[in-house]
């Protein structure tokens, strides 16, 4: 029987060397790195999301990164089909396809297919987006009364997912949270393997607050003011993003700087945790605990030994 395509996955929360940890592996093995954080898709938008710099990029393929500008809509769906586009690509080349990301529903979407659902009534979306603007927190409450499982998934503050969660129900009279039990993301057209990056609690938060001093320093506040020149809306989900959201609220007058810098640590941390929770609930994966970037080097070698023939088949 024909095996199917190798994929290796790095996840893990916000600053725990996701990245630095492909690219080490990128030097014992020809690799291609896919793209699967939810904010790297957006051009314009390098310095708050973390992205790979030039130098990176250039040594090493990424894909799926500067592929949509902050004002346009993309789904899950969308990523999931360019993810399972690229793979062949990818593999064809001879190269290993690494998914690197913080974004748990990305991979989990792209590794095991999404429920069709319903088609986008954007009708019904202006209205639920009215009702969220006339009082906010209203749709989450709705869903929570509604499907109080696919709320318990959701944060209160993802309108865009609390939006496609109630347009399910409304269209099909079933909660989305039933819609995804049916179809348990079975569809696997993959081999993978997982690795889960776990620094203790205060290396994390050292390296996140490292992470958002770099990012003032190397000039967010500048960034996002350019965004907001070009005419993105404070209120697209692009600009709801970490970071980006706060930077905002700072160059508004809400706040001062040294208050943002400390909010903008404070989320962080908070994302982290979240981002925590999400992959351990994640079945097959295998932790990896970090405690200094220089770690990063020897796992990459075990990592690449532990493969071993998955990956011999596939990389030339």
């Amino acid at each position: 029987m024909r095996k199917k395509p190798f994929v290796l996955i790095i996840g893990g929360p916000t600053a725990s060397g996701k990245s630095n940890l492909a690219m080490e592996i990128a030097k014992i093995l020809p690799v291609e790195i896919i793209n699967a954080d939810s904010m790297q898709v957006y051009r314009g938008m390098d310095i708050g999301t973390a992205k790979p710099g030039r130098g990176e990029r250039k040594q090493v393929v990424h894909h799926l990164i500067d592929i949509r500008d902050p004002d346009e809509m993309f789904s899950v769906g969308e990523y999931a089909d360019l993810f399972r586009q690229t793979v062949p690509s990818v593999i064809g080349r001879g190269t290993l396809p690494i998914m690197v990301g913080g974004t748990g529903l990305y991979i989990r979407v792209a590794l095991g297919g999404i429920f069709p659902g319903p088609a986008r009534d954007e009708e019904l979306r202006k209205k639920l987006q009215e009702a969220e603007d006339s009082d906010p927190g209203s749709l989450f409450r709705r869903l929570a009364k509604d499907d109080p499982t696919a709320a318990g998934r959701i944060q209160g503050g993802d309108t865009k997912r609390i939006i496609r969660a109630l347009e399910v129900l409304i269209l099909t009279g079933i909660p989305i949270s039933v819609h995804q039990k049916e179809h348990a993301f079975a569809d696997h057209p993959f081999e993978t393997r997982f690795f889960c990056l776990t620094p203790p609690r205060e290396t994390l938060y050292r390296w996140i607050e490292e992470r958002v001093d770099r990012m003032i320093q190397r000039g967010l506040a500048g960034e996002v003011r350019g965004l907001l020149e070009k005419g993105f809306k404070p209120g697209l989900n692009s600009m709801q993003g970490l970071g980006y959201k706060e930077i905002t609220a700072y160059l508004m007058g809400d706040m001062d700087i040294e208050e943002t810098i400390g909010l903008i640590k404070r989320n962080s941390r908070r994302f982290a945790k979240r981002q925590m929770t999400w992959f351990r609930g994640e079945p097959d994966v295998r932790w990896k605990e970090v405690r200094s970037r220089e770690d990063l080097t020897a796992m990459a070698g075990e990592i690449t030994r532990e493969l071993g023939d998955a990956i011999s088949r596939q990389v030339s």
